[in-house]
């Protein structure tokens, strides 16, 4: 990344595309009626880097990206509960290194699934409410945290299903955990998505904008600090909450979607912010609830509140 001054105003982007990579869209799938909360690839394991997971209403579905813009179902579950709704959804291992998909949501119960004979592992009961989401740990990928509505944070070992740790109680948090980290410093409402980026820290709120900032902890006073806000990466119409981003494997970019239909995708590594490319089509009108952005970033995925699955693929840019 470009040196960036700390203590100086934040850098804010352009939303002039540069069109330095553009996409096109090979694929559009309706998984069904109920919204489409989570869409995630699988960097867990580099056999399985094409392959991703959706979830939405009570149905967890896991698909494969082939050539040509093809996407093939592999496998779906369907939770017993008809009401259950999953928020979320990550991938994980057990110790033998079988892939686990891990979904969660309104019910507070955690299914793990194993990918491999396609039956559910374990299911975690501890959280009080809904799940909002579930994370794994990349150089551990037996153990997950889950952060949700009942205030706390907890990490789970998913090979055996032990609760590790709680986080949460006096001095925690004051009102539901949206994603893992919530700092309010930097953000004046929810903060319903965020990544480390190195030291740094990528997040969103409901401000139409991705925020990169800097957290500064008091050496003699922990749990307290401050931040510096060093670049802001412009998203129009994603003033409403549980719009997440995602990043390719290397955190090169970075791509969101917003209530109308539409995905930005900026570059991670300049200063100021470069606009990648923003992506639309007619026929997507609906809020784009997640995207996520393959192990190159040559393809992005979306799922959206009509129950759709989008797929978009980098072509290559003339040089004419």
């Amino acid at each position: 990344m470009a040196k960036i001054v700390l203590g100086s105003e934040p850098v804010v982007g352009s939303l002039t595309p540069s069109r330095k990579r553009e996409y096109r869209v090979t694929n559009r799938l309706q998984e069904g009626k109920r919204p489409l909360y989570a869409v995630v690839f699988n960097f867990i394991d580099s056999r399985y880097f094409n392959v991703f997971a959706t979830v939405g209403g009570n149905r967890v579905t896991v698909y494969q990206c082939l050539e040509g813009g093809v996407i093939a179902v592999l496998q779906s579950y369907i939770d017993e509960d008809k009401d259950e709704s999953f928020y979320s959804v990550s991938w994980a291992c057990n110790i033998d290194g079988a892939p686990f998909v891990i979904a969660g949501g309104i019910n507070g119960i955690i299914r793990v699934i194993d990918a491999g004979n396609e039956k559910i592992h374990k299911s975690f009961v501890g959280h009080g409410d809904s799940i909002n989401e579930i994370r794994t740990q990349p150089l551990k990928p037996s153990l997950i945290v889950s952060a949700s509505k009942d205030e706390s944070v907890r990490l789970w070992n998913a090979q055996t299903g032990i609760c590790i740790l709680i986080f949460a109680g006096a001095g925690g948090h004051r009102n539901e955990v949206l994603s893992v980290v919530f700092i309010a410093s930097v953000h004046s409402n929810y903060v319903d998505c965020n990544r480390w980026l190195g030291d740094f820290v990528l997040s969103k709120s409901v401000d139409n904008e991705i925020v990169l900032w800097e957290p500064k902890m008091k050496e003699q006073s922990p749990g307290e600090g401050t931040v510096d806000i060093l670049q802001k990466y412009p998203v129009p119409e994603c003033d409403i909450w549980f719009i997440k981003f995602s990043c390719d494997f290397h955190y090169q970019s970075v791509a969101i979607g917003n209530r109308e239909g539409k995905i930005y995708v900026w570059e991670l590594q300049s200063s100021p912010p470069v606009l990648t490319a923003r992506l639309s089509h007619t026929q997507s009108k609906s809020p784009i609830r997640q995207t996520a952005m393959s192990f190159d970033g040559s393809t992005i995925l979306c799922c959206c509140e009509d129950g759709t699955i989008w797929r978009w693929d980098a072509v290559e840019v003339s040089s004419s």
